[in-house]
Formats: C-alpha cells, structure tokens, sequence
C-alpha cells in the first residue's frame, strides 16, 4: 500500500455489501448484536434480486418463489398470513421494504453506491473499500466485512460448437423478463433448472413451436403433494419424523409415479440419479405441457450451424431464439479471489460463511438450498454475529471455532446424498442438515454446552 495514501478510518463499523435477502437481515443481526453497521446498495431501493426490471434482478414477470412461506420467510419477520403459498417477486420486494422499515435499517443503507475494490490492511486487521456513488469516489477503513451481493447474476453461457454461427436471437434467462419476447417465435430452451422449466412453459403458451433441451433427465417435483405445499411435506418426513433418506427417496417415487406418472412415457429422458441428488426442480406445469404436445423434449446441444441445431441423438430444430437458462458463475469483481480460499472455481468457506483466512470477512446468501433462501440467511447472519461477540468476549471460544473453520472449510451439507458434480451444486446444501451445522456454531460461540 502506498505510504502516502490515507482513507477514512471507520474501524469500528462493518460493511455489509448488498441490501438484498442476505445483505438486511446481515446488517440487521450485526447491529442486534451490538455492531455498527454501514451498508452499500449498488440500486436505488432494498430487494436485489428481487427488485424486478433493476439492472441486476434476474427474475421475470411471472416469478414466484419456489419454496411457500414457512420455508421462505426470515425467521424473526413472518409474512403476512393472506399472501399465497408461494409470494410473487412483488410481494417480495414489499416483503424487504417492511423488513428494513421495521428493523430501522434504512438509515445505515447507502444506496446507489457501488463497492468498486476492498483491499486487506495490515495483514487482514481491518479492510479498506472504495466506493462509488452520488457523491463521488469515497474510501474507508472498515472493522471487517460481510459480503452479501448476490450469486445468480454472472450468466453462465455453454460454448456449443458453432454458436457464433447462429442466425437467430440469443438469450441468457438473465435477460428474459416476459413471454412477450417469444410470442409467436420458434423457441429452444436450453436447461432445466427451476428457471429453464418456467421459461419452456411460459413459451409454450404464447410461441409458435418450444423445444426444451436438457442435458440429463430429472425429478420433477409438483409444487402441492397431498394438497399442501412439497416443501411442507418435505420437511415432515425429513424434519419432524425423521424418516431416513432412504424411505423418503422411496416415498417420493411412489407419489411421483401414482400422481404424474411414468416421465419416460411423456418422451421426458429417465433421470440418471437418485432424487436429493440434484437441485430440486419444482414444477408443476413441465409435465402438463410436454403431454399435450405443446413442449418438445430434447436431449443436450451437440452442434449449431447457421439456423439449425442438432442435438446429440441426432434429431434436428430450427428455433428462431435460443435461450439459455444455464445458471450462473459466482464472482467478485471487487476482491481478489485469493483472499476467498478461491480453487476449482469457487470460494471454499465454512458452512459457506466463514473464511479460513480472515476471521473479520464472511460471506451471506452462497448457498443454494432445497428449501427457501431467507430462513437460512438469517441464521447465517445470526452466526456471524455470535461468532464477532465470541471473539471480543470469548477469544477462548471463536479460537477453537476458527480451528474448525480451517478444517473444514470442505465440508458438504447435504444429509447423506452426493450432489452431481456441476457448478449448479458447487453450494447446494440440504436445508435442515446445513440448519443443524449453524445450530451448533451459534450455540458452542454463545458459549452453550
């Protein structure tokens, strides 16, 4: 660092970087606990992802959540009791404003301000950020920071032989926000995450011709089983009568089965895995519109030539759009990726947390559940700030915690299954089993037996 460069010294306050799902209810846990908190929002507004039509929002018109309310809401601010099972991306965005309101968090947020680079001071003690906003370009010294910007915003894109030679249009789902730009088109979907199945079912409504291709064959997971919410009786049979993995696997095909039927007989591709294996993909439309015609299936792309595509069994489309719903790659254009333990691609962190390096730098929200986001964001803020009392009044306790953070920085939460291997599960985690980890670092950091 040049000697002569200074900067405002903030370090008795930590930055919270993002006022999306991760980043409020980390700022709000942080100053629960007794923490200054200042809090940096690229947007005009609260809600990241969720904010639709900002820059960075990845959601559509019709994007709901896929995991119903219990499993979705923060823990400590429930939702109200008239929204549905499953909110719109508008009750969202309502849902955040109320939280930063009711929590007094507004006041700490700075909002169109971008984090541009945060540097480690003297070897990690404390972390200078240089921002910029209305105001201009602004650096500081910072306690520590919690990173909580989102990852379902850097579109990953496959590279197909030939796709440079397409003469049609290419999209990324990240720049899909309504069935008005497929009406009428020949479409090809490619991916079949949550996102790709809404997008092959929302085209096959309003375009000329869908195919869907998908690399392997998946369970697809209707959002009501026995006239609730899957999620609900998911988490009963797991949770509450802790039915081994085993039987619940069972359980699921014979429902799967009994109320959809057999997927191959639909000319869906037979799954190549055991359910939990993947992300689960909750729709209940797929099916439905794949057996009156109105969706193709399609195995993966194996080559693009001018307008054609062939796919790897041979079989040919002609689609006027392509669109990729093929996930997305986490990155931190503000930090370097040595300081996150960065190797195969990603960061690897405790419970997805907790740096091996710094014990004053986390990350909120790097995880992708199989159940709602904002349940587990909470207790992962809930976490770090226990883990931050800890260390100014039990320095016994958070050394012995940071001993297991380097440890087990590797360490997979998925109660039992083995995830396929793809960056779509570099994070995934088994909500209860990931719950029960948090359960224990809060609990041994807050000094419990």
């Amino acid at each position: 660092m040049d000697s002569a460069h200074t900067s405002e010294d903030k370090t008795d306050t930590w930055a919270v970087i993002g006022a999306g799902s991760s980043g409020l209810t980390a700022a709000k846990n942080l100053r629960e606990h007794g923490f200054a908190v200042e809090c940096f929002e690229r947007e005009d507004d609260v809600g990241g992802n969720w904010n639709y039509l900002k820059p960075q929002s990845r959601v559509y018109a019709t994007t709901h959540t896929i995991s119903s309310k219990p499993f979705t809401q923060y823990a400590d601010f429930p939702m109200p009791d008239d929204w549905p099972d499953y909110p719109h991306h508008s009750h969202l965005l309502e849902y955040f404003r109320r939280y930063a309101e009711h929590f007094g968090l507004t006041d700490v947020i700075r909002f169109s301000t971008s984090v541009e680079q945060i540097l480690p001071i003297d070897g990690g003690s404390s972390w200078e950020i240089t921002t910029s906003g209305p105001t201009g370009v602004h650096t500081a010294r910072y306690a520590g920071v919690v990173i909580a910007n989102g990852h379902n915003w850097n579109p990953k894109v496959p590279d197909y032989q030939g796709l440079s030679s397409f003469t049609g249009e290419v999209l990324h789902s990240a720049d899909y926000k309504s069935s008005e730009q497929l009406r009428g088109k020949k479409v090809l979907v490619v991916g079949a995450g949550n996102t790709g199945c809404d997008v092959a079912v929302e085209s096959a409504q309003v375009a000329q011709r869908t195919w869907h291709s998908t690399r392997r064959g998946y369970w697809y997971a209707p959002k009501y089983t026995f006239g609730k919410p899957s999620d609900q009786v998911n988490d009963l049979f797991a949770g509450v009568l802790r039915f081994p993995l085993a039987l619940r696997r069972l359980m699921y095909k014979s429902t799967l089965r009994m109320t959809v039927g057999d997927l191959v007989r639909h000319g869906l591709p037979k799954p190549d895995h055991e359910f939990y294996e993947t992300h689960p993909v909750v729709n209940s439309q797929l099916v439905y519109y794949v057996g009156h015609g109105d969706i193709t299936p399609a195995t993966d792309v194996a080559s693009i030539d001018g307008a054609r595509v062939t796919f790897i069994d041979g079989t040919t489309a002609e689609p006027d759009v392509i669109v990729f719903c093929t996930g997305y790659l986490v990155r931190f254009d503000f930090l370097d990726e040595e300081h996150l333990d960065w190797r195969d691609g990603r960061p690897h962190l405790y419970q997805h947390v907790f740096s091996p390096s710094y014990d004053n730098m986390f990350v909120g929200g790097l995880i992708q559940p199989d159940s709602g986001q904002f349940t587990l964001a909470h207790w992962q803020a809930v976490a770090i700030a226990t883990y931050l009392e800890a260390r100014r009044d039990r320095p016994e306790l958070a050394s012995a915690f940071r001993k297991r953070v380097q440890d087990q920085r590797d360490r997979v939460f998925s109660d039992g299954a083995h995830y396929k291997d793809s960056t779509r599960h570099y994070f995934e985690v088994a909500h209860l089993d990931y719950l029960r980890g948090l359960e224990r670092t809060i609990r041994e950091l807050g000094g419990a037996a």
